[in-house]
């Protein structure tokens, strides 16, 4: 249709040109012929009053109409010549209007490139998030990352006294959890994964969601930030176990976004964030993105304008839009971590224990949101509200209270 209305405007564009070029020029005299004849009744009137004598008169009446007779030759050569150029003006324009066009396209357009439908570009870009770069590749982009400074030498020493008790213990699924989790804290995010693989090998069909979760989540740690497609096929294993599993649909709308499928991702983001509590982890690196996700799907939708609680607020969103995806994945466990330090030291309402509970199972890591648990039963002994609060967010974190 667009091509359709295109087409009529231009040719009415052009039959509005060509019939003012093919009218011919108003009937007006020339400046010229109106002056002699102005001055042929000028003279007219001096001879019938006698100013002028006759053979005078005679004299001026011949030398002007001689002036009028050439005048009105020049005046009738011009415009033929004007009546027989309609074509000319009309091939002059169209030839002006057409080579603008072409240095316009050739400036901002792509002249060798095919036309392509939406369904051949959506085709085109599904293919190329097929071919995208595995897991291997992805790595060895990434620059290795130091320990953190402060790491505890003893735990670094232990970790490496575990590398070696796991060569020989290769079915010790209590072992590769812990191998897991404290090779992530070293940000050792490539052992963390591969210790994690082990674990969901040894798990089998037991295997839940959140397992596959941790795998995916230190796979997209290891790449950078990046969602490969090994890292892709453990979040399809998480979804599959448990639909609603918040991080994995946030790391699932992320590898849409990263892959021109900003229209899958929106979707996704835009539930997750009307279903997710307001102090999920995964919020604020959502809230940081979606904007811009939801214009490039075709439905720009400002913040306000989500459907949610109210959650993160401007500051922590702002930070999460400046930094990488790496450092958005790092951040959410780090909210977590400190949730989890405070608690430590400093205790809180039953309120923050159920919400580090819940959020320990969001993340996977399963043994430490029932150490929490179990914590937060003694400290709030006697308080059934409490224990009632606790038992609902061991519930949602996967454990049996």
């Amino acid at each position: 249709m667009f091509w359709i209305a295109a087409a009529l405007l231009a040719a009415t564009a052009l039959a509005a040109m060509a019939a003012a070029f093919a009218r011919p020029p108003a009937a007006s005299e020339a400046p010229d012929l109106a002056v002699y004849r102005d001055q042929l009744r000028e003279l007219e009137r001096d001879a019938e009053r006698g100013a002028l004598p006759r053979a005078e008169a005679e004299a001026a009446r011949a030398e002007v109409a001689r002036r009028l007779l050439a005048a009105g030759s020049a005046e009738a050569e011009a415009g033929g010549a004007r009546r027989g150029r309609p074509g000319l003006g009309l091939a002059v324009v169209i030839l002006l209007v057409v080579g603008a066009c072409a240095a316009t396209y050739w400036r901002i357009g792509a002249p060798a490139y095919p036309d392509m439908g939406l369904a051949a570009r959506v085709a085109a870009v599904e293919e190329a998030r097929r071919g995208r770069p595995s897991q291997a590749v992805a790595e060895a982009e990434v620059p290795d990352r130091a320990p953190p400074a402060d790491a505890d030498p003893d735990t670094v020493a232990m970790v490496e006294r575990l590398r070696e008790v796991l060569a020989e213990r290769p079915d010790d699924l209590r072992g590769w959890r812990l191998a897991a989790r404290f090779e992530a804290g070293l940000f050792r995010h490539e052992a963390a994964w591969r210790a994690q693989d082990r674990v969901v090998a040894l798990r089998g069909e037991e295997a839940a969601a959140d397992d596959f979760v941790v795998l995916a989540e230190q796979m997209i740690l290891a790449a950078g930030g990046y969602v490969s497609p090994e890292a892709e096929r453990a979040l399809a294993e998480a979804a599959r176990r448990d639909p609603g599993n918040g991080l994995a649909r946030y790391y699932v709308g992320l590898m849409y976004a990263q892959g021109g499928r900003a229209d899958l991702a929106w979707p996704i983001w835009r539930g997750l964030v009307a279903e997710s509590p307001p102090d999920a982890p995964w919020l604020p690196a959502v809230l940081a993105q979606i904007e811009r996700v939801s214009d490039l799907a075709g439905d720009p939708t400002p913040l306000d304008e989500l459907p949610r609680p109210v959650g993160p607020d401007a500051d922590a969103i702002a930070a999460a839009e400046d930094m990488s995806p790496a450092e958005r994945v790092a951040m959410i466990g780090g909210m977590v971590d400190r949730l989890a330090d405070r608690l430590a030291t400093e205790g809180g309402p039953p309120e923050d224990w159920a919400r580090l509970v819940t959020a320990y199972g969001v993340v996977g890591r399963l043994d430490a949101a029932a150490a929490v648990y179990r914590e937060a039963r003694l400290v709030f002994e006697g308080a059934p509200a409490a224990l009632d609060l606790l038992g609902a967010a061991a519930e949602r974190a996967g454990l049996a209270p």
